[in-house]
């Protein structure tokens, strides 16, 4: 089986940074794309960003844009977001994702993921 294992949550001050990881592990897989989606109490799990695994295209959501920034490891299968300017409103449980494929709900839409990490905890203190 394929597992997530994500690292880099913490707590910091609003306007800090955090650089949150996810490596992959396990059995080999088709990796289309990976992402980041993160899910505040009481609310639904929402799209941060993706990338391609093969050209590294890269799309986030309005509300990180300009303060996030995605990228890849292609040797050690992992992928990063880094985050600055960190505001209250960004704490959530942050969980990556990888897609195995193409799927038509597109790769802002949570069930075009096939894999899941556990969930990272960010804190953004005001």
């Amino acid at each position: 089986q394929v597992q997530l294992v994500e690292s880099g949550g913490g707590l910091v001050q609003a306007g800090g940074s955090l650089r949150l990881s996810c490596a992959a592990s396990g059995r080999t897989f088709v990796n289309y794309a990976m992402g980041w989606f993160r899910q505040a109490p009481g609310k639904e799990r929402e799209f941060v960003a993706r990338i391609m695994w093969s050209g590294g295209s890269t799309y986030y959501a309005d509300s990180v844009k300009g303060r996030f920034v995605i990228s890849r490891d292609n040797a050690k299968i992992t992928v990063y977001l880094q985050m600055d300017s960190l505001k209250p409103e960004d704490t959530a449980v942050y969980y990556c994702a990888a897609a195995a494929s193409y799927r038509a709900w597109g790769l802002s839409d949570s069930r075009t993921y096939n894999y899941w990490g556990q969930g990272t905890q960010v804190t953004v203190s005001s």
